[in-house]
């Protein structure tokens, strides 16, 4: 599929939480408040879900709910997209304000607030500070098959120790005061306008291993992302393929998808991992500020078991049963969406040119009725997936609708890098 998502959330959402936090929003005061558990527990575990490697977490706003809100250490305040989540009343009393993100377009605008309370499991915080925008431009939901409501970050992540176990989908929330560390690679982390930051070695095939500096954005899907080298464009290694890498709060951001060498997190390796490098114009030169080369994301993070200890600066990581799996690009050229109607509907949203989807004839716009011959009801987005990078030269046949046609179109999977 299209990498769509990408940067789409860590780039579209938290750039915008970048420049709320620039302005002065909000007072070291209320910036000090966290989450607490209820009164005689130590820790608080949540199941979640998990779909294109993301984390989708079950969030009750002001007792109401629960609601889905992604969990992304990528964002400072806590954000929601959804406003009727929201009394109008209230909105109306709330201050207005642009927020300004990467690529060309208009300003967004929307409103901020400390009046809120927002629960997880047993835990609660009152009067966290949240943007509101005005508008839910992103639409969400076609991209991820479910309704977003919002986003959860660095409030929670300040607030305790947290375990993510990613095969059982399972959150893990514990009082700082009683971890006693753990015995996983253990991984030093600097916090950066809310936000951690890592040193990590990155190789590329016939140049000088990079002790890189990444932000660890577990709400972007991507497996890397590297941005800039000495605030000039990272060096793209060979082969590559242009691609869009999605879309900034403004506009589209463009740039190759690749492989880098090797990643090493603390003495774990990772080989030949796939990369993307947006165009410098659209990232690297915008995030000059916090001399970041790049950008760790959830396809990387989801091989292990990990554990977030803000309050002592470090992250712990443990191969899970992930960590074998190849990180694989889509293979077909397809962005799938959904639509909630009476039943879900499944469209071809965008088709990359030359890719296989194209050459079957393949149109924006064809709704997907069956995949393999299995009706497309069977299937979860999150299924559709997977089978559109599963395995180079796979057949994979589509019935779809059109202009009131009903027809087949069959296309074979091809890997590109």
């Amino acid at each position: 599929m299209i990498n769509f998502l990408k940067h789409l959330l860590s780039l579209k959402i938290c750039i915008a939480i970048i420049g709320m936090a620039c302005i002065g929003l909000y007072t070291h005061s209320v910036s000090a408040q966290y989450f607490n558990l209820e009164p005689g527990l130590k820790k608080n575990s949540v199941y979640f879900k998990s779909i294109k490697n993301l984390i989708i977490v079950p969030l009750m706003i002001n007792q109401k709910g629960p609601y889905n809100f992604l969990l992304d250490t990528g964002v400072g305040h806590m954000v929601i997209l959804d406003t009727t989540l929201l009394n109008n009343e209230r909105l109306n009393q709330l201050k207005e304000v642009e927020v300004r993100g990467y690529g060309e377009g208009d300003v967004i605008t929307g409103y901020i607030s400390t009046n809120i309370s927002a629960s997880i499991g047993k835990a609660t915080m009152n009067k966290i500070p949240t943007v509101i925008l005005k508008e839910d431009i992103f639409n969400l939901s076609p991209y991820l098959g479910i309704s977003i409501h919002g986003i959860l970050g660095n409030y929670f992540f300040d607030s305790f120790t947290v375990k993510i176990n990613y095969p059982n989908n399972k959150l893990t929330f514990i009082n700082p005061r009683y971890f006693k560390g753990s015995s996983w690679e253990k991984i030093p982390i600097t916090m950066i306008d809310q936000k951690p930051y890592i040193q990590a070695a990155v190789s590329i095939a016939n140049q000088k291993t990079l002790n890189a500096k990444l932000l660890v954005d577990c709400g972007a899907s991507h497996a890397l992302s590297m941005e800039s080298l000495n605030q000039s464009p990272y060096p793209i290694p060979e082969p590559n393929f242009e691609a869009n890498l999605g879309v900034g709060l403004n506009g589209l951001i463009n740039g190759k998808i690749g492989r880098v060498e090797q990643l090493q997190l603390g003495k774990i390796k990772i080989n030949d991992v796939l990369t993307s490098f947006p165009n410098f114009e659209d990232i690297g030169a915008k995030t000059s500020k916090s001399n970041r080369n790049g950008n760790l994301g959830a396809n990387i993070l989801n091989k292990f078991h990990v554990i977030y200890d803000y309050p002592n600066s470090a992250m712990y990581l443990k191969k899970n049963s992930n960590f074998i799996t190849p990180t694989e690009h889509d293979m077909s050229g397809l962005e799938v969406i959904v639509e909630h109607d009476d039943y879900l509907r499944f469209f071809v949203n965008r088709v990359e040119s030359n890719s296989p989807a194209q050459k079957a004839g393949i149109l924006p716009g064809d709704e997907i009725l069956s995949i393999n011959f299995k009706h497309i009801g069977e299937y979860s987005l999150e299924e559709i997936v997977s089978l559109l990078k599963s395995e180079n030269g796979r057949t994979v046949i589509f019935e779809l609708h059109r202009n009131n046609r009903i027809f087949a179109k069959l296309l074979s999977l091809k890997k590109r890098i």
